[in-house]
């Protein structure tokens, strides 16, 4: 039986992908459903998942960071991100977070399924509309641009926060911090993108994939 953990802040999608799962592979359970990054990691270690299925574009914390967060306290987890999106920055991206799958959510149920299989027993999956991604490629390139690079893990979590319109004072209660800390997070955002306004921040971060509008 293959243990599955479904992130995705859509509650249909999610309820969709379970019941297709379950009802095409007699091997294959839904064991956990969130709709977010943060709930993700904060999944009991205790309950055993063999796959993470991980929406890219989630609120609060994104498949990107979620899967590098959750790597840090699963050391083997797997994860397979599901897109809307199949542009190669996002592959990149995703790879680099620790994703062994990458699938477009137009993708066929056998498609997932394959991806699910393939990355149970090791291996790297990608759906077939970008199999001509090469994964030593994207490993062996520099991690985004050069000031997306820049950035701390707390910092594009708060970029994406800024960008989905999040004022400063939900933000500082969001991660716990004071409301100074959020400023000057903010400002050392902007110095290191060399961006000057709000609106200037929303557009990178959408254009980077740190969130999708």
């Amino acid at each position: 039986m293959i243990n599955i953990a479904i992130a995705d802040d859509h509650v249909m999608v999610r309820s969709g992908i379970k019941a297709a799962l379950e009802r095409a592979n007699k091997d294959i359970q839904v064991v956990a459903e969130v709709s977010n990054g943060k709930e993700l990691i904060e999944l009991p270690k205790d309950l055993k998942v063999d796959i993470f299925l991980v929406d890219i574009s989630m609120p609060i914390l994104n498949g990107i960071e979620a899967t590098k967060k959750l790597r840090r306290v699963r050391k083997n987890a797997k994860v397979i991100i599901l897109s809307m999106y199949d542009d190669r920055i996002s592959v990149e991206r995703a790879i680099r977070a620790g994703a062994s799958g990458f699938v477009i959510k137009v993708s066929t149920i056998e498609e997932v399924i394959n991806a699910i299989e393939d990355v149970s027993k090791g291996k790297f999956f990608l759906c077939s509309s970008i199999s001509n991604y090469v994964f030593e490629g994207f490993l062996n390139r520099a991690s985004g641009r050069k000031g997306l690079h820049t950035l701390t893990a707390k910092e594009k979590e708060i970029l994406q926060l800024v960008a989905e319109g999040y004022s400063s004072r939900r933000i500082a209660e969001e991660f716990g911090l004071s409301l100074n800390t959020v400023h000057v997070h903010r400002n050392n955002i902007m110095h290191k993108l060399k961006l000057h306004k709000q609106a200037d921040l929303i557009r990178y971060a959408i254009k980077e994939g740190i969130a999708h509008i």
